[in-house]
């Protein structure tokens, strides 16, 4: 019997991705902007294996809690305390006893029933194939939108959603256009950040308006809010929502502001966090996170009920402001910590980038598939633990090399 061809790339197409952007990898390494090995000399200061003393202008520890003492504290103690640093078990079967009251802190300091994961990456793939098979939805398959510009984490997994039920690609943040699936199809799930890490935040005020009127399922990602915004932490999203409800789902990072290791998701339906544990593939596989991890981790809650941890928002928010007041980008006066220069050409990243490296300013060339083509940037980030004098040098470094290639955005 003849088999019928499935079709195939119409999600991904990695022949035509590394085709395109193999070269400008090539050139960043080439470049000595990737493929860096370093070492640690201090805190947001890092030397290469080329004896280069870098300061970090790529990091996603927008707090800087990565160096807390606190936090390695709690690592070491925890692990040598524990006496191991996993149980080899799927989460399901056993699991450190530790590990169950890491999830019940993070669910008491976040308002949600919490599951960790190994990393959002890991959540999300767990997750979103069952989300599509209607599993939770009332067993009625949604229709799938994801967000043009949603994180690649949750992006690549449009196939195997796929697999389960129809997948769309919304325009980004085009919420006339969700509106007009959730008309055409009421049962829709839209999958999208709430900080992009390329710049910019969901629409939140519409989203929450379609989910109101509608039932819009909203699957969020909000890794590089979390722990950055909102009072003790709680990110763009789960501040501006009263409850988590079983029409909502936030994933985020762990190992990003928050200076631990691994991810979690927030649900408000415990029937959902179970059949996650159950059948969420990765969620819930062997490579638990380690004690060193939860340990981290827990001191990492601790910390976020301090009076310190509301004075490093505050300064991260201070160092984000007088960057801005040196350099204007698309981001001005956003919250996050965030900022693209945009280039245009990848060529032109790669080479702003590698000549401010060589001046002692790690930053990261972006280009396709991480932006559209001709959208190449330099993505800078920025830290509540950055002292002013290196931003405003940076600042004048940067400037310069624009003015040099014919590109003045000074405010």
């Amino acid at each position: 019997m003849n088999q019928i061809a499935q079709p195939t790339q119409h999600f991904n197409n990695y022949r035509k991705i590394i085709s395109l952007a193999d070269q400008d990898w090539q050139n960043a390494e080439s470049g000595r902007i990737a493929g860096l090995n370093v070492e640690v000399q201090s805190p947001n200061v890092l030397v290469d294996q080329y004896g280069r003393t870098l300061h970090h202008f790529c990091t996603t520890s927008y707090l800087g809690l990565d160096y807390h003492p606190a936090l390695l504290d709690g690592a070491m103690m925890t692990l040598w305390e524990t006496g191991t640093l996993r149980v080899a078990n799927s989460k399901n079967r056993s699991r450190l006893a530790i590990l169950d009251q890491y999830e019940t802190q993070l669910s008491e300091l976040f308002g949600a029933s919490c599951l960790s994961a190994l990393s959002c990456s890991a959540a999300s793939a767990g997750i979103l194939p069952l989300l599509a098979s209607g599993a939770l939805t009332g067993n009625r398959p949604p229709l799938m939108v994801f967000d043009k510009q949603a994180h690649y984490s949750m992006n690549h997994l449009k196939a195997a959603c796929a697999d389960e039920t129809e997948v769309i690609t919304c325009p980004h943040n085009d919420m006339d256009f969700l509106e007009d699936a959730c008309k055409r199809r009421g049962n829709v799930a839209y999958v999208t950040d709430g900080a992009y890490s390329m710049g910019g935040m969901a629409d939140l005020d519409s989203l929450l308006y379609l989910k109101q009127r509608y039932g819009l399922f909203l699957y969020l990602d909000d890794s590089h809010a979390l722990s950055t915004v909102g009072t003790g932490g709680m990110g763009l999203v789960r501040s501006r929502i009263h409850a988590v409800d079983e029409r909502i789902l936030i994933v985020a990072s762990l190992a990003k502001s928050f200076g631990a290791s691994g991810g979690l998701a927030m649900f408000g339906n415990e029937r959902h966090k179970t059949l996650v544990q159950r059948y969420g593939g990765p969620t819930n596989w062997s490579q638990s996170l380690n004690s060193a991890a939860i340990g981290a981790g827990m001191a990492s809650i601790r910390l976020h009920r301090s009076q310190e941890f509301h004075a490093l928002q505050e300064r991260l928010q201070a160092n984000i402001r007088f960057f801005d007041s040196l350099i204007r980008t698309e981001q001005y006066a956003s919250p996050m910590a965030i900022r693209l220069v945009r280039c245009g050409e990848a060529a032109l990243a790669t080479r702003l980038a590698v000549e401010l490296a060589d001046l002692g300013y790690f930053t990261s060339a972006v280009f396709f598939p991480v932006v559209p083509q001709d959208k190449a940037a330099i993505r800078i980030t920025l830290r509540a633990d950055m002292e002013p004098e290196v931003i405003r040098s940076f600042c004048e470094r940067l400037t310069d090399l624009l003015v040099a290639n014919g590109r003045d955005i000074c405010s």
